[in-house]
């Protein structure tokens, strides 16, 4: 007998050996089709679904969120810059109107201390008013308002009252005369008018 001859004994043991691994396979596969064949109950289906779309929804809802945020984040920052742009353009008119102002209150005086009467210096002072008026013209397309408050109630918002004289002709806090022009810019006060305001007389 050759070594790679097998004794009765050994081939009895290997074929129990072999039944034993085909019987384990057998109720391998047999438990997975049990398992696969197993039909869910509706309610335990139900269950399941209701699972799986309360669990899209919740996704969803993240998501929105996310964009909502999103969106809030982007109109903030498209806002604030539209403030800084505003501001930015505010700031420059009121410097640039604040350096005008005394050159027409200059221009304006140069008006009213001259010799009206002289006939020589018409043509000057016409020129002067002409540019007055231009320069006025330019800063009201600003938004640069004049406040000439003559004739008109003392308004501390917008006056600042530099003497009081007792009057009989006016009602008391009336503008008497205005030393200097306000301006506004937008409404907002670039710079009070300087009065004279009235008060009842003893």
């Amino acid at each position: 007998m050759s070594e790679q001859t097998k004794s009765p004994e050994q081939e009895v043991e290997l074929n129990e050996e072999f039944e034993q691994m085909q019987a384990e396979v057998e109720a391998a596969e047999k438990a997975a089709e049990q398992v696969d064949g197993e039909e869910m109950s509706p309610e335990a289906e139900i269950a399941l679904l209701h699972s799986e779309l309360e669990a899209a929804k919740q996704t969803i809802n993240d998501q929105k969120d996310s964009v909502v945020r999103a969106a809030a984040d982007v109109e903030n920052m498209r806002r604030r810059a539209a403030q800084d742009v505003e501001k930015a353009h505010k700031f420059a008119l009121e410097k640039f109107a604040n350096e005008l102002l005394p050159v027409i209150d200059n221009l304006e005086r140069a008006i009213e201390f001259s010799d009206k009467e002289n006939e020589q210096l018409k043509p000057v002072l016409e020129g002067i008013e002409m540019t007055v008026k231009s320069f006025n013209d330019a800063v009201s397309k600003f938004g640069v308002e004049i406040v000439n408050p003559q004739g008109e109630q003392f308004n501390p918002e917008f006056h600042q009252a530099m003497s009081i004289q007792p009057s009989n002709d006016v009602a008391p806090n009336t503008v008497l005369a205005v030393m200097q022009k306000g301006y506004t810019l937008d409404g907002r006060l670039l710079r009070p008018a300087l009065v004279m305001v009235s008060k009842e007389a003893e």
